[in-house]
């Protein structure tokens, strides 16, 4: 099959490797239909994990069932089925608490297992002609008829990772109808953050960014656009929110953000987050942080830590939830919103490529060149 492999930093191609197939008797084959690169895949693309070469990128994905294992009872061949990044056995202490991003059972010792990424055990991914699910009963989820539709792809793949992971920001931050909302970061998780506060009835959703294009979309679902490089973010807000700030705050970029100058801080959101967010506010962190970064060009963050500003965090009392979206938890009323017509996270989409166009994507992508807001790969295109 073909798939995108990772040959080092900035060096990806589509290459022919040995397909994907049905190992378990709880496995299922998935031929990919849709797949996405994602922000987080830059940070392996960029070399600031320590991603293997030669592993198959893509978190991403949905597809129609091919083959499913002896021990599979609910997914049935020629079903369009969304796959999120989490791989959950569904059984574990943390699975049936509903932390299917921390599943014990898929990658121990650690806790979490996921398709194509650094640290989230061996799996392959799907930006690739096929993919093997684990737990195929438990991970999969059934999408309606309509999913065989390719544009209604550009809205039900979303389910694989962002809209559930902009809502979890949200519910971490603990956003609530009537809440105004600050968001930072307008890249696919930040406006998905977005589109979630405002299905939640909060009363004033703002996105901090100083990418024109992405502001823009923000602006398309009715969210105020603030662009830093017209002056602190946080003097914006505050004259926003009649100096007293937001009620809740969420951090969609990680620990890579750049200022208007594209000079790297890995502590610039979170501490415009404590600066922006009211006094007993709520922050939600869905940006990715990582234990260590040999390769980042601070000190501090070469040991995965940050600079934070806990005097003012600690003195406003505000409190803070982090870590990966457990997709299950959300995909299935996310899903249902979609089928309704209650959302449609395809507006982001930028692009539609064919796989082979994948090395282009992450180029134009990763340089945040304009227009490149959120790149769709069609393997079968």
């Amino acid at each position: 099959m073909k798939a995108v492999v990772y040959d080092g930093p900035r060096n990806i191609k589509v290459k022919n490797v040995a397909d994907a197939k049905i190992e378990k008797p709880t496995d299922v084959l998935v031929r990919i239909t849709t797949t996405n690169i994602c922000g987080s895949d830059l940070h392996m693309y960029d070399g600031r994990t320590d991603m293997e070469p030669g592993r198959v990128l893509g978190h991403e994905n949905m597809g129609e069932v091919a083959e499913v294992g002896k021990a599979v009872d609910r997914i049935k061949i020629g079903e369009m089925v969304c796959l999120p990044f989490n791989i959950a056995c569904g059984f574990c202490r943390n699975c049936e608490a509903g932390f299917t991003a921390f599943c014990l059972t898929t990658n121990p010792p650690m806790a979490g297992a996921a398709y194509g990424f650094a640290d989230m055990g061996p799996y392959s991914g799907g930006q690739a002609e096929l993919l093997r699910v684990p737990y195929g009963d438990f991970n999969c989820l059934r999408l309606p008829p309509e999913a065989k539709d390719p544009e209604k792809q550009l809205d039900y793949v979303m389910l694989s990772d962002i809209f559930p992971t902009g809502w979890h920001a949200t519910e971490l931050a603990g956003v609530a109808p009537g809440d105004s909302v600050v968001i930072y970061g307008s890249g696919p998780v930040g406006l998905m953050a977005a589109l979630s506060a405002t299905l939640k009835s909060a009363r004033q959703v703002m996105v901090v960014d100083h990418h024109q294009d992405r502001l823009k979309l923000a602006e398309k679902i009715g969210a105020i656009p603030i662009d830093e490089s017209k002056g602190s973010p946080v003097d914006q807000v505050m004259k926003l929110t009649g100096g007293k700030g937001a009620d809740k705050g969420c951090e969609c970029v990680g620990y890579q953000c750049h200022d208007p100058q594209e000079q790297e801080h890995s502590n610039l959101t979170m501490n415009h987050l404590v600066r922006s967010v009211k006094f007993t506010g709520g922050i939600g962190v869905v940006g990715v942080f990582v234990p260590k970064d040999p390769n980042a060009p601070e000190e501090l963050e070469k040991k995965g830590e940050i600079a934070f500003d806990m005097g003012w965090f600690w003195f406003k009392g505000q409190r803070v939830g982090t870590g990966q979206a457990n997709v299950k938890r959300y995909n299935r009323q996310l899903r249902d919103l979609i089928t309704a017509g209650k959302a449609k996270p395809s507006w982001i989409v930028s692009h539609k490529l064919p796989l082979t166009e994948a090395p282009e994507g992450y180029k134009h992508f990763d340089a945040r060149d304009k227009g490149w807001t959120k790149v769709v790969l069609r393997p079968a295109a």
